[in-house]
């Protein structure tokens, strides 16, 4: 039981001394227990202060409080300084923008850290502290699982980059350009300019499909002949088209094959490359400057053919 829980199980005799006592070293009152007028009690707490020693004490602790106030500030500077360092670096490595504030971050909170730790251990034992803020993480982890799982997921992208910001990729069954990379998820933009937040936890567990990695990329195109046509000259016409858009790469040639003999039309197959960032250019142009070209040499794009026979009963 404490000390002043116990006080209210004694006796008014028991009571008594402890009153007095608490009476007579309070300077606002008097022997009587009543307040004092107000020089009376400025004297009295200014003899209390006196009594406690506290400008001596401070003076003894002065050489100690300095280090500590000067091992903060100088935490705080380094860690300015490794922050730009950091930052140097990854720019010299060509890190990806994303993961500079995470790193900045990372470091300038374990350099202030220990140096805030340093300072602390001069007045108080940091070990217990420690082990309490040990403790609370433990605790704070197992409640907060799925957030924990988000924040791992997002530094696991941002240290192996699979993508990058401005990529265009597939993520989890959403194509679009990385807009941003966080920590706890990633932005996409779509192609039609809706911006889609994907949590970091079903990317890294998802395939994901980067089609900005290399620098160029390869379209494929299906167009469809009638059987009377002629399937070389088809084949060159189609070629012709591709080879004379400034987008379509000259290395590898663009190819043409007969992909396939449908019911109605032999399809045609073409596979032309270009630079990534041209890939719909190139799509859209050819699909239009083909069936333009299939038209002024006479090749025909044949519709669907059903065979009816009518039986006169």
């Amino acid at each position: 039981m404490s000390d002043k829980l116990r006080f209210f199980f004694l006796t008014v005799e028991e009571q008594a001394p402890i009153i007095d006592d608490i009476t007579t070293s309070n300077p606002l009152l008097d022997e009587n227990g009543q307040f004092n007028d107000v020089p009376t009690a400025f004297n009295n707490i200014i003899e209390y202060l006196d009594s406690l020693q506290l400008v001596e004490k401070f003076m003894e602790k002065l050489p100690t409080i300095i280090i500590a106030v000067l091992l903060v500030v100088i935490g705080y500077f380094l860690s300015r300084l490794a922050r730009k360092l950091v930052v140097k670096a990854m720019k010299a490595r060509k890190v990806d923008p994303s993961v500079y504030n995470f790193i900045k971050r990372i470091v300038s909170v374990a350099i202030n850290f220990v140096f805030i730790m340093s300072a602390a251990s001069m007045f108080i034992n940091v070990s217990s502290l420690l082990a309490a803020v040990g403790a609370a993480g433990v605790t704070a982890g197992l409640g907060l699982q799925s957030t924990v799982a988000q924040f791992a997921s997002g530094i696991q992208i941002l240290m192996n980059h699979p993508f990058k910001t401005g990529d265009f990729v597939e993520l989890n069954g959403v194509s679009g350009s990385v807009a941003d990379i966080r920590f706890m998820n990633t932005v996409i933009t779509t192609p039609d300019n809706k911006r889609i937040v994907i949590p970091n936890s079903h990317i890294t567990t998802n395939h994901i499909i980067n089609y900005s990695a290399e620098n160029k990329r390869r379209v494929d195109f299906t167009f469809s002949i009638s059987y009377s046509d002629n399937i070389e000259k088809a084949k060159a016409v189609i070629k012709e088209v591709a080879l004379s858009n400034e987008n379509v790469l000259k290395d590898p040639l663009p190819e043409v094959y007969v992909g396939s003999h449908e019911a109605s039309s032999i399809n045609l197959t073409a596979r032309v490359w270009c630079k990534v960032d041209k890939y719909w250019d190139v799509y859209f142009a050819m699909q239009e400057a083909v069936k333009i070209a299939l038209d002024k040499n006479g090749i025909c794009i044949p519709f669907n053919q059903l065979d009816v026979h009518i039986i006169n009963k």
